[in-house]
């Protein structure tokens, strides 16, 4: 099985580098995905209450025989759920559709700052870690000015900002904010353009340079960067080649050159968070 390393945040929470995504994975089969990635090695799982499947990924859990303790189960907190008596119950319900005592890791997964309510978010899942509900709180898609404010309000630091990081969008700067503060970075939509960028000379020339697949040169990228990755993949050959990526070692010349694939433009979908609003 491969040797994965963890990172770890300012209080000793510790992360794989390597986990399982799961949006759009649903029914029997997600279930059916999730148990196969933890049996593969995974044990990190990461879903939302958006994504309208964490009664498939508590399943895919529980039918796996890996013990509950060593998987760590993540969920998010959506938009509309923002305000105290919402957030309460939305963080309760997860843990129900999850069919667990308590999530390992809630994220709020947006901050919405037109609406000016995810600090009662952030209160929210504070008084929820303090009632034993879930166990460690982050956020996601935070930029600095967000995370400063509901530290200052709560006293809480988050242990996770879950953010889009790909080779053509690198964050250079919010990483390096969260790696001054102790604060995990998790890459969502870790392969970015997936065709695109797994097509880019940079990258196959690196992957062949270590006898890997594209798709493995960039997860090798995020591990090297200390940034944990969370791809999906619904295939066993899939989540393998993944998980195994956590193995290939990158220069720093080759790392620099992935690095330097980071565009303008280089947001998936143009999701600012100053101005992106989810539901």
């Amino acid at each position: 099985m491969t040797t994965v390393p963890t990172f770890t945040a300012h209080n000793g929470f510790a992360l794989p580098a390597i986990g399982l995504g799961t949006y759009g994975l649903n029914g029997d089969a997600g279930s059916a995905a999730v148990a196969s990635g933890i049996g593969a090695g995974y044990r990190l799982v990461d879903t939302a209450f958006n994504y309208e499947n964490e009664g498939s990924v508590g399943r895919g859990v529980a039918d796996s025989d890996v013990d509950r303790a060593e998987i760590i189960v993540t969920t998010k907190l959506p938009g509309r759920h923002h305000p105290t008596a919402k957030a309460r119950t939305s963080i309760e319900e997860s843990r129900s559709r999850l069919g667990i005592d308590a999530t390992d890791l809630h994220l709020i997964h947006w901050p919405n700052p037109s609406q000016d309510e995810y600090v009662q978010a952030w209160a929210a899942l504070v008084d929820a870690q303090a009632r034993g509900v879930v166990r460690q709180i982050g956020v996601s898609n935070f930029l600095p000015e967000h995370l400063e404010r509901i530290e200052q309000e709560t006293g809480v630091r988050p242990v996770v900002n879950q953010i889009e990081v790909h080779p053509f969008f690198p964050q250079e700067e919010q990483l390096a904010y969260h790696r001054e503060h102790g604060i995990l970075t998790e890459a969502w939509s870790p392969l970015g353009r997936a065709k695109e960028l797994l097509d880019d000379a940079v990258i196959r020339e690196i992957a062949v340079a270590h006898d890997a697949t594209p798709a493995q040169a960039v997860l090798a990228w995020h591990v090297a960067r200390g940034t944990v990755s969370i791809p999906k993949a619904s295939s066993l050959e899939h989540q393998v080649a993944n998980l195994a990526a956590a193995e290939i070692a990158l220069d720093d010349a080759e790392v620099t050159a992935i690095t330097a694939l980071g565009q303008p433009d280089g947001r998936l979908f143009g999701a600012d968070p100053r101005t992106h609003e989810e539901s």
